[in-house]
């Protein structure tokens, strides 16, 4: 199946998609050309599929209003002697001998748009109705045309605003709109414009050149070679063939297909004519007959144009390919940046040396255990919270919370970290730096640029900042056998006192010469004695276990602490860095695939 046998809403809709998605991404002049081919692409294929629009173009003195006179067979445009000539597009419409099948591939299937709303379209105003006198012009300028022997045989009628059709058929091929448009190397800017819009427009481009100028680069660079892959839709005539021998036209006519092959339009159609003699003329014309009776050149030329500007936005998008890759690789060094940059590692020391001045206030000895109470702890010096177990200690119980309560209150906290030395910075800035070089390489630079831009680097301090808070380990439930040794440690510690104040009693006895009340032993020892001295050194000894299990403990929640900050810090790398730049490029490959669709 060749290119133009494809839908071509279905080109087109691969081709919006192309453009939506490399909306700023590309060369501006390469989006607006695709935006173009795109908008007259769905005008075309609104208006009438009855008509092929047939341009003649060319440059001063190549013959092409002659020729268009001898197509028609009727002196309707006048070749001029001073330059510029042709100034104003002039249209030829030749209706369909009857009702028109709406079947088939033109483009479209509305029988409602006709001439008129497709020469309105084209802004061509200077009009010519083959067939008679139009019963309907009145109101409008109206010009006779003369009639030519060989062409028509009948007089047309030269409307200079909205036609009508007349009756009786042409000789010509029915259901095509013939235009002479103006040169295109015109010394007036104006005209030059005008006939560039119709190149743009035509369904079927005749491309008349001449012997002396057929080689000219302007036409070639300018025109011809922008329209490669159009040769379906696009032909050479050589006119003024009777200026040269039988031999130079074959040469010359060999010469023209070697350029325009070099051209990149190896396939095109050249005839040789000449509009003086007639030679070629009628095998010019059965070529534009069975275009228009086959209602294939507006279709064409559409997917013509579509597979131009796909092909452009591929070049400009390149070759897309899998970037999630290479972004996995140099994830792990972005995070374990980040990770620095957000006080991870002081948060994780904090949270051990605080978890032990925990342990210490609850399970320690009585008698000195607040002494460490006069130090600050280490995670309400960073702005992380208040212990609960101190909470506890001071009466300063939490309220319970819901969840939603949570996480509002969360994202409001800020912590009291110091910001980011520079070196940690710096790290933060080479590890963003190295995950979009491995991410982007073989990117177009446009949108290498764009996926640099996606990057909120601004925010990256802040959105870790409250990653830290969110999951800081203020309000951890506390072990439980922490509140059953801070029992024991009071039990023995009121033993110690309770030994004490016996063996005091005692002394005081011994002072003041009264009779001592027999005292129990333990074997040898006074149980007063026993009851001091081993409340005492059974709670120094439980206080010295307990923080050897406090550390331990203290390690474990530590590396718990460490896994959810982690988690907080790739959420906040993923968030802020990976999830845009992967979008971005993800929206390149879907361009550059939308476009290879189109271009296909």
């Amino acid at each position: 199946m060749s290119p133009a046998d494809v839908d071509p809403a279905s080109r087109l809709l691969a081709l919006e998609q192309a453009v939506a998605l490399a909306a700023g991404r590309v060369d501006p002049q390469v989006e607006s050309s695709a935006a173009e081919v795109l908008g007259r692409a769905r005008e075309r294929l609104a208006l009438s599929g009855e008509y092929t629009v047939v341009a003649l173009a060319g440059a001063t003195g190549s013959g092409k209003s002659s020729l268009f006179n001898a197509l028609v067979g009727a002196e309707i445009a006048r070749p001029g002697v001073t330059r510029p000539t042709t100034g104003r597009p002039l249209a030829v419409v030749l209706p369909p001998p009857g009702p028109a099948a709406t079947a088939g591939s033109g483009p479209a299937r509305t029988t409602a748009s006709g001439p008129d709303d497709l020469l309105d379209w084209l802004e061509v105003h200077d009009r010519v109705v083959v067939g008679g006198e139009s019963p309907d012009a009145a109101g409008a300028a109206v010009v006779k045309a003369r009639g030519r022997a060989g062409g028509l045989g009948t007089l047309g009628t030269l409307v200079r605003r909205r036609p009508r059709a007349v009756d009786g058929p042409p000789d010509l091929p029915t259901g095509a709109v013939l235009l002479d448009l103006p040169d295109h190397d015109s010394v007036v800017d104006e005209h030059r414009e005008v006939a560039e819009r119709l190149y743009a427009r035509a369904d079927l481009l005749v491309w008349v050149v001449d012997p002396q100028k057929y080689a000219d680069a302007a036409l070639h660079v300018r025109y011809l070679r922008p329209m490669a892959g159009h040769s379906p839709v696009l032909l050479l005539a050589l006119n003024q063939v009777d200026r040269l021998t039988p031999r130079e036209v074959t040469e010359v006519v060999a010469d023209v297909r070697r350029i325009a092959a070099q051209d990149g339009l190896r396939d095109v159609t050249v005839l040789p004519v000449s509009a003086v003699t007639g030679e070629g003329v009628d095998a010019l014309r059965d070529h534009l007959a069975d275009a228009a009776r086959r209602r294939r050149a507006a279709t064409q030329r559409v997917v013509a144009d579509v597979r131009a500007a796909g092909a452009a936005l591929r070049e400009a998008c390149g070759s897309a390919r899998d970037a999630s890759s290479a972004g996995d690789r140099a994830a792990p060094r972005l995070v374990g940046a980040l990770e620095v940059a957000a006080g991870v590692p002081l948060v994780v020391d904090a949270t051990r040396r605080s978890t032990v001045r925990q342990a210490r206030a609850v399970t320690g000895w009585p008698v000195t255990r607040w002494v460490g109470r006069l130090r600050a702890d280490p995670l309400r010096r960073l702005g992380l919270g208040r212990p609960p177990a101190l909470d506890a200690l001071t009466g300063r119980a939490t309220p319970a919370t819901s969840p939603a309560m949570h996480e509002e209150e969360a994202a409001s906290r800020r912590s009291s970290m110091p910001r980011p030395a520079t070196t940690a910075g710096a790290q933060v800035s080479i590890a963003v730096r190295d995950f979009l070089d491995a991410a982007t390489t073989g990117a177009p630079d446009a949108w290498t640029l764009a996926a640099r831009a996606a990057v909120a680097r601004d925010a990256i301090p802040d959105a870790l900042d409250r990653a830290v808070v969110a999951s800081a380990p203020a309000g951890a439930r506390d072990p439980r056998w922490w509140r059953a040794v801070g029992v024991v440690q009071w039990v023995l510690l009121a033993v110690a006192i309770a030994g004490a104040a016996w063996l005091a009693a005692l002394a005081g006895l011994a002072y003041l010469r009264l009779p001592e009340p027999p005292t129990p032993t333990w074997g040898e020892i006074p149980w007063p004695t026993v009851l001091t001295v081993g409340g005492l050194l059974l709670g120094v000894l439980l206080a010295l276990v307990s923080r050897v299990l406090a550390g331990v403990g203290a390690r474990r929640r530590a590396a718990r602490v460490r896994r959810r900050l982690r988690s907080g810090v790739e959420d906040v790398a993923r968030d802020l860095v990976v999830r845009p730049v992967t979008d971005e490029l993800g929206a390149w490959a879907a361009c550059a695939a939308a476009a290879e669709r189109a271009a296909a």
